[in-house]
């Protein structure tokens, strides 16, 4: 087998020590592997390099376009970027995969029964990072949610399921609040759902789902979501299956894949031979099958288990039921080594397909039919701050505009004019609501340049607006 190029980073904190005894494992179990170090984290950083990852390290990971990483530091104070959204963004990593496994009755948990897959979508949401202080009171962040993203994440989903003989897919949104942003989610989720007969479908709203999901987590298989819940909720997982040390993580783009444990890097733990290396090496596991080296990556898995049924633990998830002492980080790879070709006995043997189940290339966009798009109004943002809501409308009454005409004014998503309640505590951000007085009508966006003007000469600041657009008639904007 020729060996195959990745790109090794060993972090900082128990990054080290745990990244050692994770390559020692596996090269041990017979991965075959062309290993190129890069340094990242902590001393990149502190050198003056805001995204703490050198350019030179970003060549390595272009060329292997496969990267194990340990977990790193990143500096306290502003002006660091995080490293993890630096990466998915450069190389398209789109997917989060995250297995989460009870390990009953070897590692503690109040849920003996568990295997479930988060799927977190990677780039989008309130994750792109567009945020803006608006007034002294107000900030904002845009949450993106776009349809081509969509689609490859919930196809992803799907195919991961089908790949590793899944049963069910979930999706979890919050559509019953953000009805356009997840409700596209949602809408999306039923059409890619549609080409997969064989599995179970459901939905959940998210915060019932999350519930059910911190009970009874047997209920659950694959769960696909946007990006902020998956993170929040791929770490709860993570701790309900014993310990967040336990989880590994998938980062997949279309050709580049990043493999990690999903912890952070513990520096108090730092050179003390204790660390738990399972997290990074299960991400290791799941590198070896998207590398198609699926059998490599069964016999390490294998006897990892076999490793836990015989009692030897880290600190970490050490308990008086299975085992008394715990081992050290080194002592903990040994044993590991030892058990290559070795089987479980208690715990499901592990196999995994030469089709590789962290890869999907069928991830092109439905084609999408097309829509008339047609310019009905604008939201006009004021920062404003001199009277009551009912001063505010009235001065805006008196802008004389030909197309658009004064329907409403919000106030952190709440009507105050006009017939608004008097009892909102109103902040200095207020969002007016222009519109062409006949029903349907179409405006221009000179319409909008021209109200603007007036809107500023009347002495207002405008500090943001968003145009309102139907699409075949639907009205493309919250109500």
């Amino acid at each position: 087998m020729a060996k195959t190029p990745i790109t090794v980073a060993h972090g900082d904190g128990i990054g080290p020590e745990i990244m050692d005894a994770t390559l020692k494992i596996i090269q041990a179990a017979g991965a075959e592997l062309e290993l190129e170090t890069i340094e990242i984290g902590e001393k990149v950083y502190l050198s003056g390099n805001s995204t703490g990852i050198a350019p030179e390290s970003w060549e390595s990971l272009k060329r292997t376009k496969v990267f194990l990483k340990a977990p790193i530091t990143t500096p306290q104070g502003s002006g660091y970027q995080s490293l993890n959204v630096a990466t998915r963004k450069m190389f398209g990593l789109y997917a989060n995969v995250r297995p989460c496994v009870s390990y009953h009755p070897f590692i503690r948990t109040k849920h003996t029964i568990m295997d479930t897959v988060i799927i977190r979508e990677n780039e989008e949401d309130l994750y792109a990072g567009i945020e803006y202080r608006q007034s002294r009171q107000v900030t904002q962040a845009l949450k993106i949610i776009s349809r081509p993203g969509t689609e490859k994440i919930v196809r992803y989903a799907f195919e991961f399921a089908t790949n590793n003989k899944r049963k069910k897919v979930t999706c979890f949104v919050k559509d019953n609040i953000m009805k356009i942003t997840d409700g596209m989610f949602h809408k999306i989720f039923n059409e890619i759902g549609e080409e997969y007969p064989d599995l179970e479908k459901e939905v959940w709203i998210v915060d019932i789902g999350a519930a059910k999901l911190a009970t009874t987590p047997e209920q659950f298989d694959v769960i696909v979501m946007e990006n902020l819940y998956g993170d929040i909720l791929s770490d709860v997982t993570a701790q309900m299956t014993g310990s967040v040390g336990l989880a590994g993580s998938a980062n997949i783009g279309e050709e580049f894949a990043m493999f990690e444990a999903i912890h952070g890097s513990a520096p108090k733990r730092a050179g003390q031979n204790s660390a738990n290396p399972s997290g990074l090496l299960l991400g290791a596991v799941m590198m070896l099958v998207h590398i198609g080296q699926p059998e490599i990556a069964a016999k390490v898995h294998n006897a990892w288990l076999k490793t836990l049924e015989d009692g030897i633990h880290t600190y970490d998830v050490n308990d008086e039921v299975h085992h008394t002492t715990p081992v050290g980080t080194k002592e903990f790879a040994q044993a590991v080594i030892e058990r290559i070709g070795q089987k479980p006995s208690t715990f499901k043997v592990i196999e995994y397909s030469s089709n590789p189940s962290h890869r999907v290339d069928s991830v092109t966009e439905k084609k999408q039919a097309e829509e008339r798009k047609d310019l009905v109004g604008v939201d006009v943002f004021l920062d404003w701050s001199s009277g009551k809501p009912a001063d505010l409308g009235n001065m805006l009454n008196r802008i004389e505009s030909e197309n658009l005409k004064l329907i409403t004014i919000s106030n952190r998503g709440v009507n105050v004019f006009p017939d608004g309640s008097p009892y909102i505590n109103c902040v200095d951000q207020y969002r007016c609501r222009f519109m062409n007085p006949e029903k349907g009508g179409v405006i221009t966006h000179n319409d909008i340049i021209n109200l603007l003007v007036k809107i500023r000469e009347t002495g207002f600041d405008f500090i943001k607006m968003e145009n309102l657009y139907n699409f075949d008639g639907s009205a493309g904007f919250s109500q």
